[in-house]
């Protein structure tokens, strides 16, 4: 049987591509000790998810940490060469709380990814390495872009490239705040780069917009449409940081996600980038989300405005899909903005 080990499995893009590997014939081991809910207490709790997925006869769980290099490796040992995906989604992945402690949000974006990099190169050199970076490697050099207000959110002027099909791969990350959680995950973006490059190995690098979708545990430092559904649906005060809730992401469902690994999974390429998100397809501004929200379920959002932004936080992004869409053209967002909406509120109320 075809062995895939999924990090940060219990999280939304981690529980939804064991599911999904599990559908497929493979026998799935996921990674995952609940830090969600170290970093953001009972609102990042994943157990639930993790307890549902143990459910799965083709599911082993390994309740890790990550940075616990022995026990990593003693799994990548015992199934070696079986293992035909690696789909890396463990991190911390907030850089609100990464200021906190950047050694340890170092320690479980960075140091991690070098130490499963160098067990996939040692035990299953001839598999797929697939992982999950961000759109904060651009720090916020994208706020730098001429950007217009209007009444809802803020657009792209449309006297540069970027306004027509988003921000593609060749945004420069250099001379911009990239907040310290960008910092970890550009590093271990690189180093994903050069391991596919240098040592001729099958990486794909995925840098996401905003991924959501009815399996996030959304939480106020993370998580922005999973965290606002369940604000509005609670009568819980939501805090809009900055640029007066006009801010743009684009948003793509876990589902539309994870048919793109597949795809690359089934043709690989060597160190490559994406840039992957809603894109022109899904994308939102925080009052419009909330407005579309309350025309689903009647409910109003209770929200203060503070005035300072977060540090290194994106006033308008939406991801260049077209890269991806040329080696994959079979590849297409098919749940958008406002079915992700009916999908996470649907989700939310049952819950």
């Amino acid at each position: 049987m075809n062995i895939a080990i999924i990090t940060g499995s219990g999280g939304l893009i981690g529980g939804e591509t064991v599911n999904f590997l599990c559908q497929h014939g493979f026998k799935v081991l996921g990674i995952d000790n609940n830090s969600r809910k170290f970093f953001f207490g009972k609102d990042g709790d994943v157990l639930k998810n993790i307890n549902k997925l143990k459910k799965n006869i083709n599911y082993k769980h390994f309740f890790y940490d990550i940075r616990d290099e022995k026990k990593i490796a003693n799994i990548f040992k015992k199934y070696s060469r079986n293992i035909k995906l690696i789909v890396h989604c463990a991190a911390q992945p907030s850089h609100d709380w990464a200021k906190k402690n950047p050694k340890i949000d170092y320690q479980i974006n960075c140091t991690s990814t070098i130490n499963l990099l160098e067990l996939f190169r040692k035990f299953c050199p001839k598999s797929v390495f697939i992982y999950t970076s961000t759109n904060k490697v651009y720090g916020d050099n994208p706020n730098k872009l001429p950007l217009v207000e209007k009444k809802t959110r803020f657009v792209c002027s449309d006297r540069i490239k970027y306004s027509k099909y988003g921000i593609n791969e060749t945004m420069s990350l250099d001379n911009t705040t990239h907040s310290l959680f960008g910092c970890s995950k550009l590093a271990a973006d690189i180093y994903c780069q050069e391991y596919g490059r240098y040592f001729d190995l099958k990486i794909g690098v995925f840098r996401g917009g905003c991924l959501t979708g009815p399996g996030h545990a959304g939480a106020e430092l993370h998580g922005f449409l999973s965290y606002l559904v369940k604000c509005q649906l609670s009568g819980k005060k939501y805090n809009i940081f900055g640029y007066k809730g006009k801010q743009v992401r684009d948003n793509i469902h876990s589902s539309d996600l994870i048919k793109a690994f597949w795809m690359f999974y089934k043709k690989p390429l060597k160190g490559e980038v994406f840039n992957i998100g809603g894109g022109i397809d899904s994308n939102i501004s925080i009052i419009e989300a909330s407005q579309k929200i309350f025309e689903i379920t009647g409910k109003k959002l209770k929200f203060k405005i503070k005035r300072k932004a977060r540090k290194g936080d994106h006033i308008w992004w939406i991801s260049d899909t077209r890269k991806f869409k040329k080696y994959y053209p079979k590849w297409k967002i098919k749940i958008k903005i406002n079915d992700i909406l009916k999908d996470i509120i649907q989700s939310q109320a049952k819950n």
